[in-house]
């Protein structure tokens, strides 16, 4: 059906424009601006860019080829359950302009000036320059063993009062071994010690004793992007705070470096609500143990709740790994309402991010948060690890599984179920 909108109106563009050759600048930046360059540009999360015409000429066929099968842009949430502010799709009309803008020749035309939307890092303009910097203090090797390694690194901020950050990124120093990241906060100033730890290490039970000032200030994965929070809403890192980073990096086998940074960027609006992370994993799996047979197929859901106050869910970060199909998150209000968060009917690993909603969703008090997640582990599934199949359990391991999500909220006060995010640049 889709399909065969998009073919009538490329037949439909191509009488149209018969007599009329599509240009670069004319009709093609503004799509491209749009939805392409927020990901696509020198330091995104792209492997290209495609800022420039010449840029985007050269690969004139391949984008119209990924476009029209609509594997790009991304998004595989379903935006008929929820609506989010950092939302990428191309319409019917835009893929056939493309199409047909590669059969005549990919033509230039006259330059114009396009104000570009960063898709990306929603409201916030992209040529801003972080406020502080955090790289990890020395450079770690990656061993050529072909074993995955977690590792733990210290990271003083410097900071000698509190800040409020509106917005959070993180750039993988090598994008080839950086299978993921989780930055928490440390208030304790008894850390140092965490340094290049390993994940399996002993020692590590001690420091796991002093909890977080903040468990999870922000995570990266494969196709997720910098964060960036409403007006009037921000995290807090306190003074002589500092950062603690879990990274996982892929199996080598070559020696790679890597030195990955966090770039925070401080509010320039008043602060009226303070930004919480709310966290479900494993243990809040309702039909344990988390085992998927080899062969078989299997569901697994989690449970938290009831809420103890009203809060505006912000955001939704699902995760899992290669045996995920599909991932369902929502509310049951105390009234028996829904509350719709995520849906993925098509899991891509490689394209998970963190979708936030379009307008503040309200989480009455009372509400049970649930989540729903399927997996498959035949060997029919091309994305499995293991051939033949073998049971999977939990593990942070790219070949074990995982079921996780991370809401960012906030208090809810009157009017946020109609607060738009930001889509505008600033």
């Amino acid at each position: 059906m889709r399909l065969g909108l998009t073919l009538s109106l490329l037949f439909f563009i191509t009488n149209s424009w018969a007599q009329t050759k599509l240009t670069f600048y004319e009709h093609i930046q503004p799509i491209i601006a749009k939805n392409c360059t927020g990901c696509h540009r020198p330091g995104g999360i792209g492997p290209f860019s495609l800022q420039t015409y010449q840029e985007v000429a050269k690969r004139s066929e391949f984008v119209a080829k990924v476009t029209q099968i609509r594997y790009m842009p991304p998004f595989p949430a379903d935006r008929s359950f929820q609506h989010y502010a950092n939302e990428r799709g191309l319409t019917d009309e835009e893929i056939a302009l493309i199409q047909q803008w590669v059969a005549q020749g990919s033509v230039e035309g006259k330059k114009q000036r396009v104000k570009e939307k960063d898709t990306s890092f929603v409201g916030m303009t992209k040529n801003r320059q972080p406020d502080l910097i955090l790289k990890m203090q020395n450079a770690f090797t990656v061993p050529n063993t072909g074993v995955e390694e977690f590792r733990y690194f210290h990271i003083p901020t410097g900071l000698t009062e509190d800040v409020m950050v509106e917005a959070i990124e993180f750039l993988p120093g090598n994008r080839k071994v950086v299978h993921h990241s989780r930055v928490m906060v440390d208030t304790s100033g008894r850390m140092a010690g965490l340094e290049g730890m390993h994940g399996a290490d002993p020692k590590l039970a001690e420091f796991q004793k002093i909890p977080m000032a903040d468990e999870f200030l922000y995570g990266w994965v494969p196709g997720n992007d910098r964060i960036q929070f409403p007006d009037g809403v921000a995290k807090k890192i306190r003074a002589h705070s500092n950062l603690i980073l879990y990274m996982h990096y892929s199996p080598s086998a070559t020696f790679q470096t890597d030195q990955s940074e966090i770039r925070l960027y401080y509010t320039r609006k008043p602060v009226e609500r303070e930004v919480q992370s709310l966290i479900l994993h494993e243990q809040h799996i309702t039909n344990p143990p988390f085992l998927i047979r080899a062969n078989q197929k299997a569901s697994f859901f989690m449970s938290l709740g009831p809420l103890k106050e009203d809060i505006s869910a912000i955001s939704i970060l699902p995760h899992m790994h290669y045996l995920g199909k599909t991932f369902k998150s929502f509310g049951i209000t105390p009234d028996g309402d829904l509350a719709p968060f995520i849906k993925i009917d098509n899991w891509d690993f490689n394209w998970q991010m963190t979708y936030q909603f379009e307008k503040l969703v309200k989480v009455p008090r009372g509400t049970v948060i649930l989540a729903e997640a399927a997996y498959d582990n035949t060997e029919e599934n091309l994305l499995n690890p293991f051939k033949p199949a073998r049971d999977v359990s939990f593990g942070w391991n790219t070949t074990s599984e995982m079921m996780e999500m991370v809401i960012y909220y906030v208090p809810y006060r009157t009017g946020d179920e109609n607060r738009l995010q930001i889509t505008a640049n600033k």
